[in-house]
Parts: structure tokens; sequence; C-alpha cells
């Protein structure tokens, strides 16, 4: 498959994954369905890792990739394939970083576990657990405020775990695979530099005045 085929599926696929990032982030904004206000949400949720991390950051990577993809391998001149392939080696970098914050957040959020409401004090009442929690079942319904809060927290955090492992994947594709893109048409451009300046001038005349 020629880098520009496998640039437009990477690219597509990452549109796709943040996406459904964002809606992930836009939920858990909701807890129950219900707005609640700062103070009620846990510090990961208002990190935005979904929406910004593995979201836009991801989002940009994914539409530079669809653009060096062009029409089949070369897209619209090579001049101008070479240079969207440059910019996918940097926005991919730049997505790679964003897809590891949102599972870095994600996963922080799995362990801390939600804030809410138990015995009249809002907290996080599973932190001191490191985890442990999310394999008791029982302790998930301690929770008095927002309801089934727990549930919602461990399958929108553990989405975004699972996407934002995709995205470094295929961010991590999109590097190798447009940085094969461009270096030979840069290695093409220097050898040809070079011939032209090595080669032996023709037809040249010189004129001497006295």
């Amino acid at each position: 498959m020629c880098t520009g085929k496998c640039s437009r599926c990477v690219g597509l696929s990452l549109i796709s994954l943040s996406l459904v990032c964002i809606v992930a982030n836009a939920l858990l904004l909701v807890p129950d369905g219900k707005t609640w206000s700062t103070n009620q949400l846990s510090l990961q949720v208002l990190l935005m890792a979904g929406f910004i991390g593995g979201g836009l950051m991801v989002l940009c990577p994914g539409i530079a990739a669809v653009r060096a993809g062009g029409k089949g391998c070369c897209g619209t001149g090579c001049c101008g394939n070479r240079c969207r392939m440059l910019r996918s080696i940097f926005s991919s970098a730049i997505g790679m970083l964003g897809a590891i914050y949102c599972l870095g957040v994600s996963g922080a959020g799995l362990q801390t576990g939600p804030k809410c409401l138990v015995d009249d004090k809002w907290d996080y009442h599973f932190q001191e657990t490191g985890g442990a929690y999310l394999f008791n079942r029982t302790q998930w319904y301690l929770c008095e405020e927002p309801p089934n809060v727990v549930l919602w927290n461990l399958s929108l955090f553990s989405l975004l775990v699972v996407v934002s492992c995709l995205e470094i994947v295929l961010c991590g594709i999109q590097l190798v695979n447009a940085t094969v893109g461009f270096l030979p048409h840069l290695f093409s451009d220097l050898y040809s530099c070079s011939n032209l300046f090595f080669s032996e001038p023709k037809n040249l005349k010189l004129t001497f005045t006295h």
C-alpha cells in the first residue's frame, strides 16, 4: 500500500476516534444525564482530556493525514504532496502527545474514582482504595449523588483509555508513514541539485575585456 493511501486510511480513523473522545468527554460532564456544578465533578473530568487531548489534538493530525493522502500516492503534484507529508509528520507528533495526555488523565480518573456525595459529603471516596473499588461492585452504590456515577465514569473513562491507545498507535504509524513518504522526495531533490551543481557547464562563453 502506498504512503498516500495509508495516510488517508489512518487519517479517517483518527478523525473518527477523535470524535468519539469528544463525545465521551461531553458525557462525563453530565453524569446520569444531568448538569452538575464544577465542584461536584472530579478533577479528571474537568481537565477535558477527551476533548482537548484525544479530541482536538488528534482531530488536526487526522485531517492533515487525509490531506497528505491526496489523490492516490502523490496527490496533486509531488511538491504539494511533499509539503503535506511534512505537515503530517509534525501534526502526528502533536496528536501522539494529545493521546498520551488523554490516556494518562483517563487512567488517573479510573484509579481515583469519581467525586460523589456520601453521608452529606462531596469527596473522592474511592481514592484510598487505589483502584480496588473497580472490582467491588457493592461499593459502586455508596454514592448518593450523582446516581450511578461510578458506572458512568467507569464506562466512559475506560472507553477513553481504549480509544487513546488506538490513537497513539495510529499516530505512530502515520508518523512513520509520512516520514517514508517525505524523505524519498527530499533525497531526490538533493540528488538533482547536486547533479546540477557539479555537472560540467555547457555552451559556456567567457568574455574578456581589455
